[in-house]
């Protein structure tokens, strides 16, 4: 799991230190610092907690300890080490159906359904994409490690639903993750929120981090050194009064990103719990109207987002392969009671 937990209790002991992370820089890659490269390549972490490993000695480039300054260059070998055995995971394959949308020999695309977790982490060992992958691909040898996360190159929250690719080979695993990295691949949801945005096409721009008073859920920074940059184009589709139907380009994909980016200006997902979409935030004081929101929430128990576009390189052959999909249906089946709403005939 690349998630990096770094306490200085960790990092005092040095009589012995564990692999914890390994990478291997790019043979394109320009010179970097290695505290902005390993913040790009590590969930849950900072340049400060990367500071703290370098200053303790847990950051090793080709077998040689380096501080925080360092720049990474192409091939680069980077090794970090904790005080710590890192805890030993078995990959179990489960027989559990995925809509395959496309595969061939390096790579398949998954319209996942809401409600499934991407990979195996804490909480969550079982029933996840990853371990029905795990089974669709038993005779593969990546999927037949203690990798958690084989064959991702990105990954979407457990309650949204759509589109991701898969790779089934390290080379195109490289190829794809250096795509998503360098931000030329493309990437649609679509989201229902409340009210209408003032303006029918924007940006939301605003690093997002962890929320410092709960760190399960994320927080905009619009200034500072908090987080990490993050950017959202966003597109008005459809008004339905007292919700939007909208459309948001990812330039970049960092975690929550469209849920807090939306929330910040004012316009939180239908039915996010965890960014306060699950309140009735326009509309009526009618009992009437109050009741219609809530048995829509009861038909999308989720937030209202979908991965709907997917565009990438093919790793292999070179060419531009884009997928779309339809909106799944309690996203359209809550639509379609919003149009009846607001024809007047339901209530």
């Amino acid at each position: 799991m690349n998630k990096m937990w770094l306490h200085s209790d960790e990092l005092d002991d040095q009589s012995e230190l564990f692999e914890h992370f390994r990478f291997k820089a790019d043979p394109g890659q320009s010179p970097l610092r290695i505290d902005k490269f390993l913040l790009h390549k590590l969930e849950d972490t900072s340049r400060t907690k990367i500071k703290a490993a370098a200053d303790a000695g847990c950051i090793k480039v080709n077998d040689k300890v380096v501080k925080a300054n360092y720049k990474v260059k192409p091939d680069d070998l980077i090794v970090i080490l904790l005080s710590y055995p890192r805890k030993e995971f078995e990959l179990v394959p489960e027989d559990i159906p995925i809509n395959i949308v496309y595969e061939d020999e390096h790579l398949l695309v998954v319209n996942k359904e809401a409600g499934m977790v991407v990979h195996p982490a804490h909480g969550n060992y079982s029933g996840t994409l990853v371990n029905a992958l795990a089974w669709h691909f038993r005779d593969l040898d990546m999927f037949n490690t203690s990798d958690s996360r084989a064959g991702l190159v990105h990954r979407i929250d457990k309650n949204t639903s759509g589109l991701l690719v898969i790779a089934k080979t390290d080379q195109a695993k490289s190829h794809l993750g250096k795509q998503f990295y360098n931000k030329t691949s493309h990437r649609k949801y679509q989201a229902l929120v409340w009210g209408t945005p003032k303006e029918p096409e924007g940006t939301v721009a605003g690093h997002v981090g962890r929320n410092p008073k709960n760190r399960k859920v994320m927080f905009v920074y619009p200034e500072g050194d908090h987080g990490k940059h993050a950017v959202t184009h966003y597109k008005l589709l459809e008004d339905l009064g007292y919700i939007s139907l909208i459309e948001c380009r990812l330039e970049t994909g960092r975690t929550h990103q469209i849920r807090v980016h939306m929330q910040y200006i004012g316009h939180p997902l239908f039915n996010d719990e965890d960014y306060g979409g699950d309140q009735i935030l326009k509309g009526t004081t009618y009992t009437k109207y109050k009741q219609f929101v809530q048995n829509c929430f009861k038909v999308l128990p989720r937030q209202a987002l979908h991965a709907k576009e997917l565009g990438f390189v093919h790793p292999a052959n070179g060419k531009w392969m884009e997928f779309d999909t339809r909106l799944p249906d309690d996203m359209q089946l809550v639509m379609d009671k919003w149009h009846v709403y607001l024809s007047g005939r339901n209530v």
